[in-house]
């Protein structure tokens, strides 16, 4: 999915958080946001998910040579955020079995590889509210990584993640690379460090006269 950023800002309030963005994300592309906590590396990327408004400018989706309207970016995009809500009442193969009925899932994959690369294996049936917080950050990106989207957004990815669990989510998503476009918010070079081309949010926030 090819996305166009034209002139986009966002305030809260009178405040601008950032303002002037222009940029494209080719398709099949990846990049990263980047930019010290509170710069508005968040509020960016749930504005290019359609989860949240811009107070200025305008967004282009375009999929296989035709433009997306806003009602038609459902299923298109998977995110996986530290923000995002699991349901705890399910088990983790009733949470996989309920978003892949939603989400399309990638050919050539099965919810036991999934569990398994995962290091998931033997919890298939515990409630997810038993489990640890890295247990759950790597369900989250399991849902995202593995839905078959043109576009993949990941907020803050290894946050909660042992080393095990960083070089986990690198190999996999590396294995994304060049298949669909990818855009991961962060502060952390080992997150993003195989990006294409970063997205510094601190050049487009407004200057402050005194």
């Amino acid at each position: 999915m090819k996305i166009t950023l034209n002139d986009i800002g966002k305030k809260f309030n009178r405040q601008w958080v950032f303002k002037g963005i222009n940029f494209v994300l080719e398709s099949n592309s990846s990049c990263a946001l980047i930019g010290n906590n509170g710069s508005g590396k968040s509020t960016l990327l749930q504005i290019i998910d359609n989860y949240q408004t811009f107070s200025k400018g305008s967004i282009l989706y375009e999929w296989k040579d035709t433009h997306l309207e806003e009602e038609n970016l459902v299923g298109k995009i998977s995110l996986a955020a530290p923000y995002l809500e699991l349901l705890d009442d399910f088990s983790l193969l009733e949470m996989m079995r309920f978003h892949f009925a939603i989400m399309p899932l990638q050919n050539g994959i099965s919810f036991e590889e999934m569990i398994a690369g995962c290091g998931l294996s033997g919890q298939e049936n515990k409630l997810i509210k038993y489990f640890s917080s890295g247990m759950k950050q790597r369900l989250k990106l399991v849902l995202a990584i593995y839905a078959d989207t043109p576009l993949l957004l990941l907020d803050e990815p290894c946050s909660n993640l042992d080393d095990q669990g960083i070089q986990w989510y690198r190999d996999l998503v590396r294995s994304q690379l060049g298949k669909r476009t990818i855009v991961i918010a962060s502060n952390q070079l080992f997150e993003y460090d195989f990006c294409e081309k970063s997205l510094s949010i601190l050049e487009f926030k407004p200057v402050k006269v005194s």
